[in-house]
This record gives structure tokens, C-alpha cells and sequence, in this order.
């Protein structure tokens, strides 16, 4: 798992049309993410969306809910520290789907998601976020703690832009994960497609 990871705001409009621009700007992987509480009730946006990912060959994540994934037949689910726990969802998912897991500035709870069955793990808020002010930072050396001793993929999330995402990148993330960057820019499949280049540019810039 590598590239850019597109999560969706939390406004219903026009989120169906968001993720498609993304997609062809070359986002790798989409999280849907709806705090609404609808539950189900997301459960054709979720297909929707996971036919869009299926023609780009994309993976298609649900965030905190087991359910809508099973239903929607997703790629995944993305968990929190107040989500079901990752053993649990390990066996209700199967073998083949994947589960990531946030943790925050904690390598520890990292340590112990991989233990537990995640797949990759998500460090951040990288920068200060604008979509949640208060979360704990995690700076560039945790991540190149993380990426020294860990063997799965690295997501960094959290006030992530164009502009400053190539730290992060050459910090040892496999995935840069972003809401705003693409939701509010004036173009968001240029803005897409801005940032999973930085990925070919920052492997040029690093290879021996």
C-alpha cells in the first residue's frame, strides 16, 4: 500500500463527485467517512463509491464500521482508539480485508495493532489539522522511528498539503492521507494529482 489516501469529508455534497476527481488524480485508496450516524443508511454511497474504486483500481475503506463494510463488500476498515478492537474486527473481516489502525503519536499502540492483525498503521496529526484542531501531533521522527522498526505500511495524516507533504513522505510514509487538501482546493484533481507525484519525485530525490 502506497500513494495518496483521500478521506471524505464529512459533508454528504458532492462527496460522490470528490472521490472521482481524486481518483483520477491518482488517489490509491479511499477511506469513506461519514460521522453523521447513518449507518446503513450509507450503504448505496458505499457501493457507489466502491464501483468508482474498482475501475481504478483503487481500494475502497469504511471508517469505524464493520457493518457498512460487509455490506458495501469494501476492501476494509479504517479503526480509531474508540472503534471495535482490532482482533475483533480480524475475525468478523477474514483473512483478506484490510484494517488499519490510528495511532495517533503512540508507537506502542502501534506495535500492539500490527500484533492484533492490522494491516497498516496511521500516525498524525502530521501538522496542525483544520478539520480536528486538538489531535495529538506526531512529528517526523516518530515517523522515521516507525518506519525503522516497522514492516507495514505507514499512513501519515493531518494538515497534509502540496506544499508539505514531501517531509513526510522522505520520513519514511507509505500513504499521506488528506481531507481538505482535496475537498477545498479549487481543483481537486489537480490538487490529487499534485500529491501522489510527490511520492515519484521524493523516491527520485532519495535513491542512492
Amino acid at each position: 500500500m502506497r500513494g495518496l489516501y483521500f478521506v471524505t469529508p464529512d459533508r454528504a455534497s458532492g462527496r460522490i463527485a470528490l472521490v472521482a476527481a481524486a481518483l483520477r488524480g491518482g488517489a490509491r485508496i479511499i477511506q469513506y467517512r461519514d460521522k453523521s450516524g447513518t449507518g446503513m443508511a450509507g450503504l448505496p454511497e458505499a457501493r457507489e463509491l466502491l464501483a468508482l474504486c474498482r475501475k481504478a483500481g483503487a481500494l475502497l475503506l469504511i471508517n469505524d464500521d464493520i457493518e457498512l463494510c460487509l455490506a458495501a463488500g469494501a476492501d476494509g476498515v479504517h479503526l480509531g482508539e474508540d472503534d471495535a478492537g482490532i482482533a475483533d474486527a480480524r475475525t468478523r473481516l477474514g483473512p483478506n480485508r484490510v484494517i488499519g489502525a490510528s495511532c495517533y503519536n503512540d508507537l506502542d499502540r502501534a506495535r500492539r495493532a500490527l500484533a492484533a492483525g492490522a494491516d497498516y498503521v496511521a500516525f498524525g496529526s502530521v501538522y496542525p489539522s483544520p478539520t480536528k484542531p486538538a489531535a495529538r501531533r506526531a512529528n517526523p521522527g516518530l515517523l522515521r522511528a516507525a518506519r525503522g522498526e516497522l514492516s507495514a505500511p505507514i499512513c501519515a495524516i493531518g494538515g497534509i498539503t502540496p506544499d508539505n507533504a514531501a517531509p513526510i513522505i522522505a520520513a519514511g510514509a507509505d500513504m499521506i492521507a488528506v481531507i481538505q487538501a482535496i475537498s477545498e482546493a479549487p481543483n481537486p484533481e489537480a490538487a490529487a494529482r499534485a500529491l501522489q507525484a510527490l511520492f515519484a519525485q521524493t523516491a527520485a530525490h532519495t535513491t542512492p
